[in-house]
């Protein structure tokens, strides 16, 4: 058995939940924070069986495409310590971090 741990946008996380649902695929779902952007995002844990390892990823590889979105980020003034004006910047968003880990034992109660 396999626990897959993915981290995909708060914009994907809907469709990559009902899509595991509809394979056939036990989700939980987690709301949390990424670093950089700041932004929201959601982390999916989904237990499966080492023969629909392959599938679930599938799925995951199907919805969650990264793009490309403007942000704004921080940048000093010259001439002025400690002042900040934000300019905007073209970054990856998108897309899934995906861990895989190995599950010794799972219990159901």
């Amino acid at each position: 058995m396999k626990l897959i741990i993915a981290i995909v946008q708060d914009e994907d996380s809907a469709r990559l939940v009902r899509g595991l649902m509809d394979a056939g695929y036990g989700v939980t779902k987690l709301a949390t924070t990424g670093g950089f952007l700041r932004a929201g995002n959601t982390t999916l844990l989904v237990g499966v069986e080492d023969d629909r390892f392959d599938g679930a990823m599938e799925v995951i590889e199907k919805i969650c495409k990264s793009r490309k979105q403007i942000a704004t980020s921080p940048s000093p003034m010259s001439g002025s310590a400690g002042v900040y004006v934000p300019y905007p910047v073209e970054v990856v968003v998108g897309g899934a971090t995906v861990f895989v880990l190995n599950v010794e034992k799972f219990v159901k109660i």
